[in-house]
């Protein structure tokens, strides 16, 4: 999959953004989410190999920024388990695209 993995549209809000560090062999780990507009939380979460593949596809959604920080938790806790520290997934920036597919560098 090569695809955006998340739109944020007019009165959207991005509400996470992590990422691991590089696991040799297997790539980033990212977990996005965003605040949608009835006010839910809609998160992503992939592994991007370094070919900027994206594979192992989750997506949910939740209610609330508590149980968000609970997914993210679950995740961090079976990456770490699996491949070691290196794995937990912390802040980090995204990769914005317009909607042409043409990159443009994060705002800060």
């Amino acid at each position: 999959m090569n695809a955006p993995m998340m739109n944020v549209e007019k009165g959207e809000e991005i509400a996470m953004m992590c990422v691991s560090q590089l696991l040799v062999g297997s790539g980033f780990y990212k977990f996005l989410a965003k605040r949608r507009k009835d006010k839910k939380y809609e998160w992503v979460h992939f592994v991007e190999r370094l070919d900027k593949r994206k594979e192992n596809v989750y997506t949910g959604e939740v209610a609330d920024m508590k149980q968000l920080k609970l997914v993210l938790d679950i995740m961090n806790r079976n990456l770490v388990k699996t491949f070691g520290p290196l794995a937990e997934m912390k802040t980090g920036t995204a990769d914005y695209y317009s909607a042409h597919g043409k990159m443009n560098p994060a705002s800060d």
